[in-house]
């Protein structure tokens, strides 16, 4: 049994999500493409080393208690909770199976470099951050222990809502993604289901005590959220993460209907701001990306790759 509507799935079809189970998802993102391909690779590469052609893009769950203006994800379509929660060794394996029969598609091309598209049925990391919010999987420190096991570094992202699971899980890096300098800008920003500006700032708290590689994610959305970058510093200095990365909103999926193409800021303009936040938190840039729009804070201006 399923909570997920055959209406829904035939949408989150067409959008290229494929399930897993009952309630996870897999889908292939534009970096593992040009990465088998060997045009290209995803930011994560160059600040993190990771290899864009042998990582997964999951979630445990599709539900989410955010409705982000800059999410690309059809956070318009309800999702509602399972009736029954799939083990996390079920969620891995189904995830495994259907990535790789997902890129199998792939070996076709001319285009394809037939060593890397080899090397992506061997995936090395997996970015628990597609859609959904992760933490409302029950058995989410289970899940990423599943994962190590198989040797694959873990990428979490959590919005910070739910301070208990934050303070439970250990992947190789955990990101709360941070899109207001105020709880004002965290309604219009995010339109949460129910106020969690609290449990947010307790989830920072956690981080700072986290025994984990730790980041703060900032999409930055012109009209929105881009200004105070004071205000930001404050509140990062909550968590005094190792990395913060402050990334340009794109123009991209289900977000054309609620924002617009002057919501996005330039490479420049990314660059710019992060400088300020920089200052005002006693960090450094580290790296950019201007393909990406994103830029990378630490707290020496150095990077380290997470193998």
């Amino acid at each position: 049994m399923t909570s997920i509507s055959e209406t829904t799935k035939t949408l989150l079809k067409k959008h290229g999500y494929h399930l897993a189970g009952t309630h996870g998802a897999v889908k292939t993102c534009l970096w593992l493409n040009k990465s088998m391909r060997n045009t290209g690779a995803c930011y994560k590469s160059k600040f993190y080393g990771m290899t864009s052609h042998r990582c997964i893009q999951m979630t445990p769950t599709l539900v989410c208690n955010h409705r982000c203006l800059h999410c690309w994800r059809a956070v318009e379509v309800p999702v509602e909770f399972p009736p029954v929660w799939d083990l996390p060794q079920d969620i891995v394996n189904g995830i495994l199976d259907e990535h790789r029969r997902l890129i199998s598609g792939y070996g076709g091309s001319d285009f394809m470099d037939k060593t890397r598209w080899k090397e992506a049925f061997y995936p090395k990391h997996v970015a628990i951050s597609l859609s959904g919010e992760p933490t409302l999987y029950p058995y989410l420190p289970e899940l990423i222990e599943e994962f190590h096991k198989k040797e694959m570094t873990t990428f979490v992202v959590t919005n910070g809502t739910n301070p208990e699971m934050v303070g439970k899980i250990n992947p190789t890096q955990l990101y709360i993604s941070l899109n207001a300098p105020d709880e004002e800008t965290y309604q219009k920003a995010c339109q949460p289901i129910g106020n969690s500006w609290e449990n947010i700032l307790r989830s920072l708290e956690i981080l700072k005590d986290s025994g984990t590689r730790t980041a703060i994610r900032i999409t930055l959305t012109k009209g929105v959220n881009m200004f105070d970058p004071q205000g930001y510093a404050r509140i990062i200095g909550i968590a005094q993460p190792d990395y913060v990365e402050l990334k340009a909103y794109m123009h991209l999926g289900f977000s054309r209907k609620r924002l617009s193409q002057d919501n996005m800021p330039s490479h420049d303009e990314v660059i710019d701001f992060s400088r300020q936040v920089a200052q005002a938190l006693d960090y450094q840039v580290a790296d950019d990306s201007r393909g990406s729009r994103v830029v990378l804070l630490s707290k020496d201006g150095k990077k380290q790759n997470i193998i």
